[in-house]
């Protein structure tokens, strides 16, 4: 499916990155697997000839622009980064500005900055690029409160505002580019079975069309077809991948 492409994945270390790189490895692509957790990376790839691994920290300006200005041989990206403070998970009224406004600057400001010089990489190297990033159906719909109740997690106020920010983000960066050949879409998952507590797994699954939380494999397949050239002229649009959770 990929023959001859390479792709960027930004936290390839983490729960989504890892098994993205996996899987597109086993579709014959190459993969640059960036993380800030270096050692987790050599862990993770020591033994893939089809991986190169490097530490890079999304929130390092210079660092970020380097890494696209060093480079002329991607196809495309997936930003899977989570940067949030020990703070990030307090229930609404708990939340001080200090720690949203860092949330915010952490998530969405590297966002930002990965965006721009994904469209600067292309507008230097002029070949086709396809970027994907990572929102969530709480930046398309309203939380459900409900499937929290009596449990100590929440759904962050800050996670609502950068995930919705991100998918209005991405619209505005192929506008701006304007260009067939520059894409970015976003993926927005329903919730991703991470070992939650069976109260909330239950409550979840209501709302869905049966099968509640998703397994990581369950969203890569959407991931692959927007680097692909399958969807060679879907642009700037949010694919929701939750088994009508949001219905």
């Amino acid at each position: 499916m990929f023959i001859g492409k390479k792709f960027l994945v930004a936290g390839a270390a983490g729960l989504l990155g890892r098994q993205l790189v996996r899987h597109l490895v086993e579709n014959q692509a190459q993969v640059v697997a960036v993380d800030i957790d270096l050692e987790g990376l050599q862990s993770l790839y020591a033994t893939d000839a089809a991986v190169t691994v490097e530490s890079l920290n999304l929130n390092d300006e210079q660092a970020v622009i380097r890494f696209f200005s060093d480079r002329s041989d991607l196809d495309g990206a997936v930003n899977c980064s989570y940067p949030r403070n020990s703070k990030y998970g307090a229930h609404f009224y708990d939340v001080e500005l200090a720690s949203f406004n860092e949330n915010v600057s952490l998530h969405l400001g590297a966002s930002f900055l990965f965006m721009q010089q994904a469209a600067a990489y292309f507008e230097r190297v002029k070949t086709p690029f396809s970027l994907v990033n990572i929102a969530s159906i709480y930046g398309v719909v309203a939380p459900r409160f409900d499937v929290y109740e009596g449990l100590k997690m929440t759904m962050p106020v800050e996670y609502a505002a950068i995930k919705s920010a991100l998918i209005h983000l991405s619209k505005y960066v192929v506008r701006y580019v304007g260009q067939s050949d520059f894409r970015c879409n976003v993926v927005s998952p329903g919730g991703l079975f991470d070992h939650q507590p069976e109260p909330f797994l239950e409550r979840y699954q209501q709302h869905s069309l049966g099968k509640g939380m998703l397994d990581v494999k369950d969203v890569l397949g959407s991931i692959a077809f927007l680097l692909s050239d399958q969807s060679q002229y879907v642009n700037g649009q949010n694919l929701v991948v939750d088994d009508g959770f949001s219905l």
